[in-house]
Parts: structure tokens; C-alpha cells; sequence
């Protein structure tokens, strides 16, 4: 015979079962359409020159320059510098030629000296703006914020470490220039209207790599792979390589319908380009590890496998959905 007491913690442990379902449910089904919270400070960026704040433009203005870097960077007062004083080298060289560019560092809620940082080299170029986060957002969000405070025809994003060489930007225009048709620099009117993205990789390193590294670590890496290929995005051998440039275009329908705002963003960026049959090349780039990745092995590679699953899923079920906007 049942007690009460027994009856209640029946009745306790179904509906704790049933707020657990329901929490799922709600989670998964929630936001079809991402929503961007932006602090007021966010949306304002220090102009060294006039000495005054001055309101970082939309993506979804009218492009004024050829290209926009965006740097997403928590915490990299030390990679910062050399990343910077290479990208800067390179891209005034190609200054000379009347190429325009901005570079927007993007600091996701530092605790340390990078903002600091980043404004010392913004008092130095005017081509350099500060967009401080004031809260942590991860990866994906610090990229989505610069990409959505960009000016130009073409957006890059690349990482703080400096682990890819910025002079391999060249082989992207070249990719860039072949999808179009027509070189991408010299006509960036045309350019901010088509639709492309050209993906740096690594996968020619893989062999290298898979010698220096730990049967767990490998395994970690394979499964992820598999996850990618099998659930999200087929066709591309290295998603994670932060060195993609798109055209202006690409990054309005892509970024107003990304969700993901950790490590795996780049996955759901390319699973929307690929399901809007957006032209996507890889290509392959020099990349060397730097010391102080953020990445920590076991917990950031299950964070990003949970993220792929309810990537597929969410999309599947159409609690996730694709926004539709008109060229501009």
C-alpha cells in the first residue's frame, strides 16, 4: 500500500520531471529569430582625433570604405600588439594605392589591459576604432557586434593571437575576385551587393598537427569534425579558422540570422550560407598556434558539440529561423 508520504514524492518527482521536459522545450523552441542586446556604451566608439565619442555606424548603412577587419579579443593585452602592428603594416601598404580600411577591435568584456591597448594604437591610426563589450559575450557575439559596426564593402574577421599572417589576406582576394568575377577591391560598389565567403583553413596542417597532439585531444578534434560534417556543414574541412572574409552583403543576411554566440558560431554561420547557397570557398593559409588560446580542451569542445546538436535541431523543428532581407 502506498503511503502519502511515498504519494508525495511521486507527485514531487513527476513534476520536477515535468519542469525539466518543459524547460527543454521552452529552451529549444524560444527566439526564432536572434535578439541582439546592446549596451548604450556599445554603441559608441572614442575618436582620438575630434576627442569626443562619436556613434559606431550599422551594418545595414551604405558601405564608405573597401574593408573592415574585425578583431574579437577577451583578454589579449599581450597577442594584441604583434597582431596589430602586422595588420596594420600591411594593410597602410596597401593604403598607397587608395585602398581604404578600418580595423575594429572588438574587447568581449575584458578584465585586463586590452582596451587600454587597443585605444593606444586608435590614438595612433585613425583607421583603428575601439568597440568596447561590457559584458563577456563569447566569440561569436564580439564578431557579430563588429561586423554589425562595419563600414565596409568587404568584412574580414581574424583573431587577436596573430596566428595567421595577414599577407595571406592576398590569397583571399584572389578567391574573393574569382567567385565575383570581377576584382572585388577596385569595384566595391558591385562588391557590397553580391554574395560570397572565402574561408581561411588549416586542414593542409592536419597531419602536422595530429603528430604533436594527445590521443584525447585527437579524439576530441576528430569527433568534432565528424559532429560538423554530419550535422551542420559538409564541404569544408576547417570551420574554425578565424580568418574569413565575406562581401558586405553576405554578412547582413548571415549576421541577422546568427544565434550562436560561442566557439561554434562559425559552424551556424556557414550552415546558413550553405542553405541560401551562398558561394563559399576555403583556402588554404599559414597558421602557427600561439601561446594563451582561450580554448580549453575538454569543456570548449563540449560546449561547441552541444552547440552543434542544437544548431541541427533548432533549425530542423523551425524554432530557428533564416531572416529574409532585401538587397541594399
Amino acid at each position: 500500500m502506498i503511503t502519502l508520504e511515498c504519494l508525495i514524492v511521486y507527485i514531487l518527482l513527476l513534476g520536477l520531471v515535468f519542469a525539466t521536459v518543459l524547460s527543454i522545450i521552452l529552451y529549444i523552441t524560444t527566439q526564432p529569430y536572434p535578439k541582439v542586446w546592446r549596451h548604450e556604451d556599445e554603441k559608441y566608439f572614442y575618436n582620438a582625433l575630434m576627442d569626443k565619442k562619436e556613434p559606431f555606424p550599422s551594418l545595414y548603412d551604405d558601405w564608405s570604405i573597401n574593408l573592415s577587419v574585425v578583431v574579437p579579443a577577451y583578454n589579449e593585452e599581450e597577442r594584441l600588439p604583434p597582431m596589430l602592428d602586422e595588420c596594420l603594416e600591411y594593410l597602410e601598404h596597401c593604403r598607397k594605392s587608395g585602398f581604404t580600411y578600418e580595423i575594429i577591435v572588438v574587447s568581449d568584456g575584458s578584465s585586463d589591459n586590452t582596451v587600454k591597448v587597443a585605444e593606444s594604437y586608435a590614438m595612433k591610426y585613425n583607421t583603428v576604432r575601439v568597440l568596447a563589450l561590457v559584458k563577456n559575450r563569447g566569440k561569436g557575439g564580439a564578431v557579430r557586434l563588429g561586423v554589425e559596426s562595419s563600414r565596409g564593402s568587404a568584412i574580414l574577421f581574424a583573431d587577436a593571437d596573430g596566428a595567421t599572417k595577414f599577407n595571406d589576406l592576398e590569397k583571399l582576394d584572389d578567391s574573393m575576385t574569382d567567385i565575383l568575377g570581377f576584382n572585388y577591391i577596385n569595384e566595391p560598389e558591385k562588391t557590397a551587393t553580391a554574395q560570397a565567403v572565402v574561408c581561411g583553413s588549416r586542414a593542409h596542417l592536419e597531419k602536422e598537427e595530429t603528430a604533436k597532439r594527445s590521443f584525447f585531444r585527437l579524439f576530441l578534434m576528430h569527433g568534432f569534425h565528424f559532429l560538423v560534417w554530419f550535422l551542420c556543414v559538409r564541404g569544408i574541412r576547417d570551420t574554425q579558422c578565424g580568418f574569413k572574409l565575406m562581401t558586405r552583403n553576405s554578412a547582413r543576411i548571415l549576421f541577422r540570422s546568427l544565434h550562436v554566440e560561442k566557439w561554434a558560431f562559425d559552424v551556424e554561420m556557414l550552415y546558413i550560407a550553405q542553405t541560401l547557397n551562398i558561394p563559399i570557398t576555403e583556402i588554404a593559409v599559414n597558421w602557427m598556434e600561439i601561446e594563451g588560446s582561450k580554448i580549453v580542451p575538454f569543456w570548449s569542445w563540449l560546449q561547441m558539440g552541444r552547440d552543434l546538436v542544437l544548431i541541427w535541431l533548432r533549425y530542423r523543428i523551425g524554432a530557428w529561423r533564416i531572416q529574409k532581407i532585401k538587397d541594399h
